[in-house]
């Protein structure tokens, strides 16, 4: 896969938003893309930016609300065959040790 976004859609409403927020997750389902969700928004993984465009909108529609609020940021790296764990494996290369401190 050669494009990896960052997602996050969420209302903008007070208290939890975790309901909405699983329904945006819910609907990257219907798209031919990988992803992980993480407490800050969702990496996306997909053969093409026009399938993460795709989905990114499924996810913002899904979401009810007055105002919902979506980030999508792109990575299309179009020259090399890439992961989001590869991307993260080269960090962790320059760092000698994970990306992540010893607390959970």
């Amino acid at each position: 896969m050669t494009t990896v976004a960052f997602l996050s859609v969420a209302p903008v409403v007070e208290g939890s938003m975790a309901a909405a927020v699983a329904e945006a997750v819910a609907a990257l389902d219907e798209f031919d893309v990988s992803y992980e969700t993480t407490p800050m928004g969702t990496t996306i993984e997909a053969d093409d930016a026009a399938t993460v465009f795709a989905a990114a909108q499924a996810a913002h529609e899904a979401v009810d609300g007055d105002r919902v609020s979506t980030f999508l940021k792109i990575d299309d790296k179009r020259a090399v065959e890439t992961t989001a764990d590869a991307k993260v494996d080269a960090v962790e290369e320059h760092l000698g040790r994970e990306a992540r401190s010893g607390e959970n």
